[in-house]
């Protein structure tokens, strides 16, 4: 924004703020011996509503679509939509010293995604579309495919068998797509479904970081639709994305 602050900076700055709100919770629960599930359900809650009165405060004419709240229609007729999800990877959250969890701020405009943040409030580490950030170089002899901790994606398996991937589990879709991001993996794929919130943020920064980023038969991923449901996702290195591609035809 002109003479003040930027959407990316924006972005970054309300993830970290509601990852750090997010650990103190968390340790505070999980002392006063809070179950796993009253942890979870009140760290969503938490998070949700620090974000939206962020974002409102900040950008009062934007709208806001947000896991935790109800969606409004007003954001199909909006320019500016935020698309947030505040605890990205909640079970994680809810095991105490897991830190793959993550808070997703994304901004769509007029049909892009053109801002986000991805806070890993448990590492303390925070990644912005805008400075992108810097995918190093892989020294791997295979590339490495990271996925769920608890599935294994008949998508992945393909492209796994066709690269002779290495796999690595993980959670949190936040987490997943970072973990390409910093170079601990190359490919990160997913075919069970999912809801914009779920990748808007971690692709904003993919993409702005060079990553190919797409639906699995490779078109473009859409956001901000009457229906926020999103069947599958690809971010990987762009070098691998013809190999990926091409294995799932």
């Amino acid at each position: 924004m002109p003479g003040g602050e930027s959407d990316a900076a924006l972005a970054a700055r309300v993830a970290v703020a509601a990852g750090e709100l997010l650990v103190e919770l968390r340790e505070d629960m999980f002392r006063s011996g809070r179950r796993d599930w009253q942890v979870m359900d009140a760290g969503d809650a938490a998070a949700h509503v620090f974000i939206v009165d962020a974002l409102t405060k900040a950008r009062p004419g934007d709208a806001v679509l947000s896991e935790e709240g109800r969606d409004d229609p007003v954001r199909l007729r909006s320019d500016r939509v935020w698309i947030v999800d505040p605890l990205d990877g909640t079970n994680e959250y809810g095991e105490r010293g897991r830190p793959d969890w993550a808070v997703h701020i994304a901004l769509w405009e007029r049909g892009v995604l053109c801002a986000g943040a991805v806070a890993l409030p448990a590492q303390g580490i925070v990644f912005a579309s805008d400075p992108p950030a810097v995918v190093p170089d892989s020294g791997r002899p295979a590339p490495r495919l990271v996925t769920s901790r608890f599935r294994s994606p008949p998508a992945a398996v393909i492209v796994a068998r066709a690269l002779e991937a290495d796999a690595l589990r993980m959670g949190s879709a936040g987490a997943k797509a970072m973990a390409v991001v910093v170079g601990a993996a190359d490919i990160y794929l997913h075919d069970g479904g999912m809801y914009e919130w779920d990748s808007a943020a971690p692709v904003a920064v993919a993409e702005s970081a060079g990553l190919w980023c797409s639906r699995l038969d490779g078109s473009p991923l859409r956001y901000n639709e009457r229906d926020p449901w999103l069947p599958d996702l690809l971010v990987c290195r762009p070098e691998l994305a013809d190999t990926c591609l091409t294995a799932l035809r």
